[in-house]
C-alpha cells in the first residue's frame, strides 16, 4: 500500500456522511492506505482524540511531545464504548469539542462542531482496499468561513500535515 495518497477525484466527488449538514465554503479532502482491514484499524480510529487516546504520531515525532500528552500505543477497552451525542474535546481551545453525530461501524464515524460562527463536520470513512487494506478518506466541511483562501492555504497545509502524522502514526500502531 502506498505510504501516503490524496484523495482521488472520485474521493473528491463522492457524498459522504454529513455532506447534507453544512453548505461548506471550504472542503478538505484527504487520504491514504493501511496494511490492515477495516475491522482492525476501527478501533484505533473509535478511540482517537483529547482526553481519550490522543492524536496518533510517529514515535520519532512524539518524543518531542511531552509525556503526558502523547498518545496511546494500544486500545484500551473503556475508549472503544461510544455512541452518538458523546462530546470529545479538540485541541483547538479550551472549548472546542467534536459531537459524535453518527456512528457506523467498522465504516463511518462523523462528527459536528461549531468554532465561533463556522459550523463543520468531519467525516472518517474506511473502505476495504485489495486483499487486507483499507483506504482512510477523510474530508472537513466548513462554514461559513470569511477568509476562504487562507483556510484552503494554511489551514489546509496544517490539515494535510496532521493527517500525514496521523497515517504514520496508525501505521506504528496497526502494525505491532
Amino acid at each position: 500500500m502506498s505510504d501516503w495518497a490524496a484523495p482521488t477525484a472520485a474521493e473528491r466527488a463522492v457524498t459522504l456522511p454529513g455532506d447534507e449538514l453544512v453548505a461548506a465554503d471550504v472542503v478538505m479532502d484527504r487520504a491514504f492506505d493501511l496494511d490492515a482491514a477495516p475491522g482492525e484499524v476501527w478501533p484505533w480510529l473509535v478511540q482517537l482524540g483529547k482526553r481519550r487516546a490522543g492524536w496518533y504520531l510517529p514515535a520519532r515525532i512524539e518524543r518531542l511531545v511531552p509525556p503526558g500528552r502523547r498518545a496511546l500505543r494500544h486500545l484500551e477497552p473503556r475508549l472503544l464504548e461510544y455512541e452518538v451525542g458523546d462530546v470529545v474535546p479538540d485541541w483547538g481551545g479550551a472549548d472546542a469539542t467534536f459531537t459524535l453525530a453518527a456512528i457506523d461501524a467498522p465504516r463511518t464515524l462523523l462528527y459536528t462542531s461549531t468554532r465561533g460562527s463556522t459550523d463543520l463536520t468531519w467525516c472518517l470513512r474506511l473502505l476495504p482496499v485489495g486483499a487486507g487494506g483499507t483506504r482512510v478518506h477523510l474530508r472537513l466541511r466548513m462554514a461559513p468561513v470569511r477568509h476562504r483562501r487562507l483556510a484552503m492555504s494554511l489551514g489546509g497545509l496544517v490539515d494535510a500535515m496532521t493527517v500525514v502524522g496521523l497515517a504514520a502514526g496508525l501505521r506504528e500502531r496497526i502494525g505491532r
